[in-house]
């Protein structure tokens, strides 16, 4: 007895994890995110730069001074600040030298002497960038103050070659990239927590429901109140004044898990791909559709007229064109979705092609039957 009274305590025992191991998975968030990935402090964030440069040693594919002015100027005011005068009037055929526009990104929080990635892209007719040597080119924000400074050999990924008047050309060959190809010079000025502590937290895509549970998972993960919503984005922080405190405290914010609000129901639409993407929240109310194709074909054939022996006329040729129109027959179909994957066999049942989806979705939102939003992108 007292054996089996033993194996039976160790089955309950046993019985009590597992359910108790259930109830917790029963009562853990659903697709719960971090929230870093749904929300981003306000001022962290990169800076777009751009400058004009010159890229030299190009193997004879460089711009036509002749149709590109700008380039031969610009290489004689920079021959011009190193001590080398161009007598005025002279014609330099340049074949090796391209205008160029250089980007980067600058992160935040970077520092003089940190090195970005840079993109080079031919602005004038130059055929190819490969093999070429961007000279020092300044880079400036938005501002018109300079951040960084880049030069560097390019790296072009494309190809090509001409013979006989036939080539072939694989790739890109009028941008390329230069990895680490920059120098930041000037930190971009960034104070946080400087009005009294206080930071932003702005969401991606502007949801309340979203806000108002995020805002209650960071005060539970603190154990007081520190967020506050202030609008359907935007959420403050009483963080530290303290700098290393603030970093461990933004660290915690951005760690906590939040399962967001299911997004409403949208279907896009890309008219010029004819691709059609919707999310699991649309939903296709009780309608019946007829869809039918119609084509229109156009046989043309020619013929020859030709004028009387003795005539004065010409021997033309004459096109006969023969123009049919078919339309296929259709029936009413009955549609109807309460989640995606009816809606997706309904609409797959009407066997219309993508741009014919494309105005069978439209008249079925206009119609009320399609419960989402469309966009056209």
């Amino acid at each position: 007895m007292a054996m089996q009274w033993k194996a039976y305590q160790r089955l309950t025992a046993t019985v009590r994890v597992a359910a108790f191991v259930a109830l917790c998975l029963v009562m853990l968030p659903a697709h719960a995110e971090r929230v870093r990935e749904l929300a981003s402090f306000a001022g962290v964030r990169d800076n777009q730069l751009v400058g004009y440069g010159l890229v030299v040693g190009l193997d004879g594919s460089g711009d036509q001074t002749t149709q590109a002015p700008f380039t031969s100027q610009s290489l004689t005011n920079m021959l011009s600040q190193l001590g080398v005068t161009v007598p005025p009037g002279t014609n330099l055929q340049l074949r090796n030298v391209a205008a160029v526009m250089v980007t980067a990104d600058l992160p935040p929080f970077s520092r003089p002497g940190q090195r970005l990635d840079i993109v080079v892209s031919s602005i004038a007719n130059a055929s190819s960038l490969r093999g070429g040597t961007l000279l020092m080119t300044p880079l400036k924000g938005a501002d018109g103050d300079t951040y960084a400074i880049a030069q560097g050999n390019m790296l072009v990924g494309g190809a090509g070659a001409q013979a006989g008047g036939s080539s072939v050309q694989i790739n890109q060959q009028a941008s390329g990239r230069i990895p680490n190809g920059a120098l930041v010079e000037r930190e971009v000025p960034l104070n946080l927590g400087g009005n009294g502590g206080i930071l932003e937290l702005q969401l991606n895509d502007a949801d309340f429901g979203t806000v108002q549970r995020m805002v209650s998972a960071i005060n539970s993960e603190f154990g007081q109140s520190v967020a506050y919503a202030r609008n359907g984005r935007v959420i403050a922080l009483d963080g530290p004044m303290d700098a290393n405190e603030r970093v461990n405290f933004m660290a915690r914010v951005e760690n906590v898990q939040v399962t967001p609000t299911e997004a409403p129901a949208k279907v896009v639409l890309n008219a010029r791909t004819g691709s059609v993407v919707m999310n699991s929240a649309v939903t296709l109310r009780r309608a019946a559709v007829a869809h039918g194709n119609l084509s229109i074909m156009i046989d043309t054939q020619f013929g020859v007229s030709q004028p009387n022996p003795l005539g004065q006329g010409e021997t033309v040729v004459v096109p006969d064109a023969d123009i049919d129109i078919e339309q296929q027959e259709a029936y009413l179909q009955i549609v109807e979705g309460a989640d995606l994957a009816d809606v997706v066999n309904a609409l797959n049942a009407l066997g219309a092609t993508p741009q014919d989806l494309m105005s069978i979705l439209e008249a079925l939102r206009a119609s009320g039957s399609l419960r989402a939003e469309l966009e056209i992108i």
